[in-house]
């Protein structure tokens, strides 16, 4: 199963960096590139526990749907959504927020994942998956600390 964990320093408050890491129109402004969209679920604001999204993206040139929910969370400490349905076999993003001290947060993320198709599937992780993931993860990370630092967050919170 592969792991990624990302570390992510921002100059903000806590709430603002929790909030907009659970908001449905930064997911879709940090998504540009994918053309994701809600299709059903929670389709604007933030997300909360037990609520669920569907998101429609084109990924590696193709469109698929992916319905994740919010299975645990501790505002605004942690909160963790894994995938119900959609093209991997499972996986499960941990978002941990800690304040370093007074408006520094470091933003941890851990993302596990099983890709199907057996060996085929962990054959396509080590050759480009994992690596795809990562910069759609990093990419996220970098319009989330855009968007905490300025007073960008204004619009979407």
């Amino acid at each position: 199963m592969p792991r990624i964990e990302l570390i992510t320093y921002i100059n903000s408050s806590k709430k603002i960096v929790f909030d907009l890491s659970r908001s449905v129109e930064l997911h879709k402004i940090s998504t540009q590139k994918t053309k994701e969209e809600v299709v059903a679920g929670k389709m604007t604001g933030l997300i909360g526990l037990d609520e669920s999204v569907t998101w429609r993206a084109k990924h590696l040139g193709f469109y698929q749907e992916l319905t994740s929910k919010i299975t645990e969370y501790k505002y605004p400490e942690y909160f963790v959504d894994e995938m119900q349905k959609g093209a991997f076999k499972s996986f499960r993003h941990e978002h941990y927020f800690i304040e370093e001290f007074e408006n520094k947060v470091k933003m941890i993320d851990v993302f596990e994942y099983v890709s199907p198709f057996g060996f085929l599937g962990r054959l396509i992780d080590k050759i480009f998956l994992k690596k795809y993931m990562i910069n759609l993860l990093l990419e996220r990370n970098k319009v989330i600390k855009d968007f905490a630092e300025t007073d960008a967050w204004r619009v979407i919170l």
